[in-house]
């Protein structure tokens, strides 16, 4: 199946604050910090790869016309995270969304990991997500608004060989998720998540052999990968008012046949 043509904005997100993490580079968090320009969004970015950061900011600015407020921010280090939250308050004096989307990958059976492995892997793609999530509920619980939208995976929910601690760590997001949901609620402020499976991008290419993306691949029903910037559309409609009932929940962006 073709890809489909890439929709125009339809500021969906106008007048909102939208921080974006791990939004260097090629993957789902540039397209969502692209989408969210494009919908009308100020947008905050951060990125632990400084020379990466500095080009996706130069990107987005491009677009929106003005560069926008770039964060470099190592999502295990609670300094940064505080640091990048500060930094959006004090040029824009709110958030009124946050997209979670740091995480850390890696392929290893649970017999040969070592706990260093896992630990890098949870502490970024797990931890790192409670941690902004935990610094966007300060601000937005007392303002009685704000939306956080979480990146997770349908590895959470499936099975597959070497990915213990990403799967346990996604699991883990979705959660987190449902949890906090339920403690934002009373205050207005949603929580939810998506759960992509197969998003493909040059970084991915780098780190994924040809023969596990080509079985990854035959598993979509669609007979192809997402676009990132489709997963993109799914996390701007949960940041959005069209979503305003939805709360705790986790979708699946997704075509895989069992």
């Amino acid at each position: 199946m073709s890809i489909p043509t890439y929709p125009p904005g339809r500021m969906i997100l106008e007048g909102k604050v939208v921080l974006v993490t791990a939004a260097a580079g090629t993957g789902i968090g540039f397209a969502t910090a692209q989408r969210c320009v494009e919908e009308g969004a100020t947008v905050v970015i951060s990125d632990v790869h400084e020379r990466r950061l500095g080009e996706a900011a130069e990107r987005l600015g491009a677009i929106a016309g003005a560069r926008p407020v770039a964060v470099r921010c190592d999502v295990t280090k609670e300094d940064d995270v505080v640091r990048t939250f500060d930094a959006a308050l004090s040029a824009h004096g709110r958030v009124d969304v946050l997209v979670n989307n740091a995480g850390l990958g890696g392929t290893r059976p649970l017999v040969e990991m070592t706990d260093d492995e896992w630990r890098a892997v949870t502490e970024v793609t797990l931890t790192g997500t409670m941690r902004c999530t935990r610094a966007a509920l300060r601000h937005m619980l007392p303002r009685g608004a704000g939306a956080i939208v979480n990146n997770a995976s349908v590895l959470g929910w499936r099975a597959q060989a070497g990915q213990a601690h990403y799967a346990a760590a996604k699991a883990g997001v979705m959660a987190l998720t449902r949890c906090a949901a339920i403690e934002a609620a009373a205050a207005g402020v949603r929580i939810n998540a998506v759960a992509p499976s197969l998003a493909m991008h040059a970084f991915l290419h780098k780190v994924t052999s040809k023969e596990l993306l080509e079985e990854l691949v035959a598993k979509e029903a669609l007979g192809r990968p997402a676009e990132p910037w489709e997963v993109a559309n799914v996390i701007i409609f949960l940041a959005s008012d069209y979503a305003s009932y939805l709360t705790g929940e986790v979708i699946s962006v997704s075509s895989q046949h069992p």
